[in-house]
């Protein structure tokens, strides 16, 4: 990659003393046997349809509008990748009662989380379609894993690490959304799990770009390898071994 990092331009000099005085930011690679992970890129995150981000919000709460539409060619691309190699993809979304009950604190940060049931979603939306639905452009095929959670982690309360176990997975290669919340969540738990953590930059998306590209700059220091696409593609590439996939329908 390129010395300008898509953070750069929020550190302070003291920032970037500190971090290179620290030895944070080197470079940990890949692992031998990788899992490409896709974290919760739905309609409720992407909208619709590609508008700009504040007539996106007026529909789907959640929205990171724009720069959603900007990475789904690139998830697209590594998911493409995968399937050609054997890698295993996963995806996760979320999940939640028609009358909201199991939502838990997800309702004490937002005036508007009434709108995640059906009964709250606002008329101004093109369908009825449900947020956690995952995007068309990206939707899984039958040999890829779908975990449906109901925190930011992956790992939480779901079955993720035991699937990582039954593939032989030893690290992941991370995409979707947001970079501040679910991403950043589910790359600190496994990195707690010891897994070598690639983060795919553009395919990594958040409704608000300082939280993107700051997010992207502590995760690169400390859990993760932050990389270009094309950086990510070949990693990919490298890869040969085998992996016992599902054949049938997604989970």
């Amino acid at each position: 990659m390129s010395e300008e990092r898509i953070w750069d331009k929020f550190l302070t000099e003291r920032d970037k003393e500190v971090f290179s005085a620290s030895g944070y930011g080197a470079k940990a690679g890949g692992g031998k046997k990788p899992a490409l992970l896709i974290i919760d890129v739905n309609y409720a995150f992407c909208g619709e349809r590609r508008e700009p981000i504040l007539e996106s919000i007026a529909k789907w709460r959640t929205s990171c509008g724009e720069d959603a539409w900007e990475s789904l060619p690139h998830i697209r691309e590594l998911i493409d990748k995968c399937h050609k190699k054997g890698v295993p993809v996963i995806y996760t979304t979320g999940q939640v009662r028609d009358d909201g009950w199991d939502k838990g604190a997800w309702n004490f940060k937002s005036s508007r989380g009434n709108e995640d049931i059906p009964t709250g979603a606002p008329e101004v939306r093109d369908s009825n379609r449900d947020g956690n639905d995952i995007m068309d452009e990206i939707a899984p095929s039958p040999q890829d894993i779908v975990i449906r959670k109901h925190k930011p982690s992956a790992f939480y309360g779901t079955p993720l690490t035991a699937f990582l176990n039954d593939l032989g997975a030893d690290s992941l290669v991370v995409t979707g959304t947001t970079t501040s919340g679910c991403v950043r969540a589910s790359v600190i738990d496994g990195f707690s799990e010891n897994l070598r953590i690639t983060i795919a930059e553009e395919a990594c998306f958040d409704r608000s770009q300082a939280s993107h590209a700051i997010n992207l700059c502590d995760m690169h220091a400390k859990y993760a390898d932050v990389v270009t696409t094309k950086e990510a593609l070949e990693y990919i590439e490298s890869i040969d071994t085998e992996y016992n996939l599902p054949t049938g329908t997604p989970l």
